[in-house]
């Protein structure tokens, strides 16, 4: 299975058979996990929880007792980073046929955020279960990702733009690019809000955030950021598929862009 069918194949796992990973499985993600590093440079320290030995829940998640987190320096770009590296993680797991879901609110944080030994200036973004997906879902899991079309995606040409906002761009003109932006349009994201806007300009591929109301957090953390971290890391990885060479750049190209949108990073090809 190659980078673009495995992301198009896997979905959220909220409900599992209840088999335990093995001590060597787990320790296998965790080395992967410790490997990755993303483009902003910024450390990340993962644990795999136990929720009955740590006193951790989560509403929606059944048939599993693991769960893996990753706490960080709240530094900026944090949330793109954590979106990233977590990202990479989550695809190494769904290879392997070990299910995950992306959980951010839905869950005991306080609990969570204790058993990671969060400090002062530490932030703990999200969690997953780790486990081997049931082979019915749960009614509540159904009904979740019908609440939120979790099959469904924008048109490509709603997402990705030929050099500015006002020309869409579409997989014909797209070309050596196509299949590394169609991972970008299969990513994972809060309530499938798909907040990436991308527009190609010459050899720069530049990603920006359409932001939606109600994932800026009071003291200004920002939730879709880490969406956008999760873009960036499908379209690398789309990239390494194809042996492209990319750099990484954090330089706003000036585009003129909606109000609700706000430049992110961009990728060069080399």
């Amino acid at each position: 299975m190659n980078a673009l069918e495995l992301v198009r194949s896997r979905r959220s796992v909220r409900s599992f058979d209840g088999r335990p990973l093995s001590e060597e499985e787990i320790n296998e993600i965790l080395h992967f996990a410790d490997t990755v590093e993303s483009p902003y440079e910024l450390p990340i320290i993962w644990k795999v929880l136990n929720a009955k030995a740590s006193g951790l829940s989560s509403p929606v998640i059944t048939g599993t007792d693991t769960y893996i987190a990753g706490k960080m320096q709240r530094l900026p770009h944090a949330e793109e980073a954590f979106g990233y590296v977590f990202e990479r993680v989550v695809l190494f797991t769904e290879a392997k046929g070990i299910g995950t879901t992306w959980i951010g609110g839905t869950m005991d944080r306080g609990a969570f955020e204790r058993a990671m030994g969060l400090e002062e200036g530490e932030v703990m973004p999200c969690v997953s279960p780790l486990g081997y997906p049931a082979r019915k879902m749960s009614l509540r899991e159904t009904m979740m990702r019908k609440g939120v079309k979790a099959d469904s995606r924008l048109p490509f040409e709603a997402l990705f733009l030929d050099g500015s906002f006002e020309t869409p761009l579409n997989t014909e003109k797209a070309g050596e690019l196509a299949d590394a932006l169609e991972m970008v349009r299969w990513a994972p994201s809060a309530v499938n809000k798909q907040p990436w806007r991308v527009v190609i300009s010459g050899n720069t591929v530049h990603f920006y955030e359409k932001k939606s109301k109600g994932f800026i957090s009071a003291n200004g953390w920002d939730m879709q950021k880490i969406d956008m971290g999760i873009a960036l890391c499908h379209f690398a990885v789309g990239m390494e598929e194809k042996k492209k060479k990319i750099e990484f750049l954090l330089e706003d190209p000036g585009i003129a862009h909606p109000a609700d949108t706000d430049y992110i990073a961009s990728y060069q090809l080399i």
